[in-house]
């Protein structure tokens, strides 16, 4: 049993129905934001991993704490 392109129709458009244009543009919209905002978030974690950290000053701090 596959699904159909009547299926998938009568899928659409009790959505739009139940929920609204406005409603699905909204949230597409907010969806979109978070996609944005995650690759935002990826780039620079790779940068931050990029720069050299200072390992004398990490290891000042677990000698102190000794």
């Amino acid at each position: 049993m596959s699904i159909g392109i009547w299926q998938i129709a009568i899928v659409v458009i009790l959505v739009v129905l139940l929920f609204g244009r406005g409603k699905i543009s909204s949230l597409m919209g907010d969806v979109a934001k978070g996609i944005k905002s995650f690759k935002k978030g990826m780039a620079s974690d790779a940068i931050e991993d990029n720069q050299p950290k200072d390992v004398s000053e990490e290891n000042k701090d677990s000698k102190d704490s000794n």
